[in-house]
């Protein structure tokens, strides 16, 4: 019998604002932001779909993190297009 693996993870991807907004974060918040984007990239689906745009929208309220993303057609591949930390 082979060993159990862990659910396959989403690659997370960056457009250009999300970029500069990550380049303002702290140290403290660039660790919160790794743990909602772990979360994000294991479960594509985890976000709240926002009904004004084809997006999702995941708020860690314990760490002080908003992510809004989408997910590809397979969800291989996550794209970040706003961070708030």
């Amino acid at each position: 019998m082979s060993p159990s693996h862990a659910p396959r993870r989403a690659q997370v991807v960056f457009v250009e604002p999300a970029i500069g907004q990550i380049d303002k974060l702290t140290e403290r918040e660039t660790h919160a932001l790794d743990r909602a984007l772990v979360a994000v990239s294991v479960r594509p689906d985890i976000g709240t779909l926002r009904s004004d745009a084809p997006v999702r929208d995941y708020r860690d309220e314990v760490e002080g993190v908003r992510v809004i993303y989408f997910a590809t057609a397979l969800q291989r591949i996550v794209v970040a297009v706003y961070i708030e930390a």
